[in-house]
């Protein structure tokens, strides 16, 4: 397992200022196994997994086996036991505080709507992610781009066992996992639509057709789509509109979070495979686009498109400056009609086109090309700018 410094630092700035830390990520991202390093920094942690049975029946009298506790409490699956969520709220506000609380968990329903409720003011989040070029190293770009940032598939011997493992992944996420979520839904006609986003990576969301390729209603397409989004597996990136006098697109476009399962959804063999697949181009969009995110964090991104066919493929606010983003996977791209639009529209300071590879140069004194190898320390550049 590779070191996630990035993210250790994080949760320990968070539990300096609030009694109580959420650790939210999709299945086997390595949540697990941060919050046991954390704890072990701490003189007395206490670690409850609520996925081990013995741990679980020690918090079948939870205050009884919390409310003595001092130092770390790290509770792992927490939203198998949703009813612990309005204790902790009550643990929380204790003067002095004996103990801080590291809840880590899928991204379900159950566990963001507990927080949300019963933990409010009390509560910070840290959003774990797959593996990122920072952690891997900008050489591996080619490898992290075909396996995908889950550790185990990423780590894995070679290709062949790295898809065996993702294929294990989905069939558990479909299977598993969704029903312990209260997710009813059949796990074949969750497959099946969420082969539908992997075809439909990277375009703009459209109810009506999944509704009909599904044969249900556009109610229940939505429905499907939120719920592979709170398990993180899907992304729906807003679409950002104010007023310019252009009649703009509305809808989220929808990403495969991870590109190692849109692969193995797509049913690619093989990167050669990927060279040659249509959807060569939304793969490295998607992969792109989830490295920015993750350096520039969730809250502030957008992409933007007008009727008229002007779009931003990623469209950043950073330290109070106008940033986008677009991500191409060609030798030599240039600047566009499009990008030219963006640029006045959104009254961008700066426009970064996120190419494969090591070449970086400037397109005009507002654009300029960003080699994969050079994508992360750009980013870091831009977060430590001051505000203009």
């Amino acid at each position: 397992m590779l070191d996630r410094p990035v993210y250790a630092n994080l949760i320990r700035q968070r539990l300096g200022a609030n009694p109580v830390v959420s650790l939210l990520g999709p299945r086997q991202v390595g949540k697990t196994t941060l919050a046991r390093q954390i704890a072990q920094e701490f003189a007395t942690p206490h670690f409850f997994d609520l996925e081990n049975p013995v741990d679980a029946n020690r918090l079948r009298e939870p205050l009884t086996a919390l409310e003595r506790l001092k130092g770390l409490v790290v509770i792992d699956e927490v939203q198998r036991q949703p009813e612990l969520f309005p204790l902790l709220r009550v643990l929380a506000d204790r003067q002095p505080l004996p103990a801080r609380f590291l809840l880590s968990g899928s991204a379900a329903p159950t566990l963001v709507r507990g927080v949300s409720e019963s933990l409010a003011g009390r509560v910070a989040f840290v959003d774990l992610h797959g593996f990122d070029l920072g952690e891997v190293g900008a050489e591996k770009w080619r490898a992290l781009w075909w396996r995908g940032g889950y550790p185990r598939a990423f780590l894995a011997s070679d290709d062949s066992a790295a898809r065996e493992w993702l294929e294990d992944l989905i069939r558990t996420l479909l299977e598993r996992e969704a029903p312990q979520l209260g997710i009813t839904i059949p796990a074949a006609t969750l497959r099946r639509f969420w082969n539908m986003v992997a075809h439909f990576h990277g375009q703009t969301w459209n109810a009506a057709d999944f509704a009909r390729s599904l044969g249900s209603a556009e109610s229940s397409a939505r429905r499907y789509l939120d719920i592979l989004t709170s398990m993180f597996l899907v992304r729906q990136l807003p679409p950002w509109f104010e007023n310019l006098g252009k009649r703009q697109v509305k809808a989220p476009k929808v990403y495969v979070r991870d590109c190692g399962l849109l692969h193995a959804m797509l049913g690619l063999a093989s990167p050669a495979a990927l060279e040659g697949h249509p959807k060569l181009g939304a793969s490295w969009e998607g992969f792109a686009l989830e490295q920015v995110i993750t350096r520039l964090g969730e809250r502030n991104v957008w992409y933007w498109a007008t009727h008229a066919g002007a779009e931003l493929d990623l469209f950043a606010q950073v330290n109070g400056r106008r940033l986008g983003f677009e991500f191409k996977h060609a030798d030599a791209p240039s600047l566009t009609k499009s990008m030219h639009i963006a640029r006045q529209d959104l009254k961008l300071e700066q426009l970064l086109v996120v190419t494969p590879g090591n070449q970086s140069y400037p397109l005009s004194d507002w654009a300029e090309v960003v080699g994969t190898r050079e994508l992360m320390p750009r980013l870091d550049t831009l977060l430590a700018a001051p505000n203009p």
